[in-house]
């Protein structure tokens, strides 16, 4: 199943993670392996509702798959199948606390997992305020911890956090206004049972090999080490 697809319309990206499971938003070390790359510049970005930026939210809804910063610091889809086998690798069988309990986790990083867990889903300025964190947007700055942006990324990179949902602010006529805000929530909160009865299911290894297959159908001609280099 070579990656050869092209988003023209929302229902061709959901489709596309459908069937190719994978699907990195911007390029990345693979040649063709991201959204970016299979879809008209045009609707990468534009000023209406009808490019691939907006369709974020509906697609992550749609599909119920997985959504975050989980290769090479940059967002994809994730079918919920192979995020099952994503998640028991990069957790290498770990739940949160029990990583943080043996030191494989930084106590600010269990700050702001805490905290997503307590309250999941919740929106990223909502998380910056209640932690204290430091915020400079367009319409706001604040004073506060740093060092939010890093931990959220570790966070999913290692598959304890996820986004569930971008959220619009209305104006008061109802329409919607700049840019939508992340929301945060956790695999086992945002999938249920379907997600937190099967994750440790396997060896990490096993994930691992499996996540491998997938890549080597998807890009037969890749080299083992730049596949290995994408998943690690």
């Amino acid at each position: 199943m070579a990656y050869d697809f092209y988003v023209r319309s929302k229902q061709d990206l959901i489709d596309a993670v459908g069937e190719y499971g994978i699907v990195p938003y911007f390029s990345t070390s693979i040649p063709g392996f991201s959204l970016e790359e299979h879809c008209p510049p045009a609707i990468l970005f534009n000023d209406t509702e009808e490019n691939t930026w907006e369709w974020k939210g509906p697609v992550i809804q749609a599909t119920g798959c997985a959504y975050g910063k989980f290769f090479e610091k940059k967002a994809a889809y994730v079918r919920k199948d192979l995020f099952l086998d994503l998640a028991n690798y990069r957790r290498d069988g770990y739940d949160f606390d029990a990583r943080y309990d043996d030191g494989l986790a930084r106590f600010q990083d269990k700050q702001l997992f805490d905290l997503i867990n307590a309250s999941a889903p919740v929106l990223s300025r909502v998380l910056r305020q209640s932690g204290g964190y430091a915020y400079s947007g367009r319409w706001q700055k604040t004073e506060g911890k740093k060092g939010f942006d890093a931990s959220i990324t570790r966070l999913q990179e290692q598959c304890y956090v996820i986004i569930s949902n971008f959220v619009y602010t209305l104006d008061k006529n109802g329409n919607r206004r700049g840019w939508g805000v992340a929301e945060y929530s956790t695999p086992e909160k945002f999938m249920g049972t379907d997600f937190s009865d099967r994750v440790y299911q396997r060896s990490p290894e096993e994930s691992r090999e499996r996540l491998m297959e997938h890549l080597r159908g998807l890009f037969p001609g890749a080299s083992e080490k730049d596949l290995k280099r994408f998943l690690k």
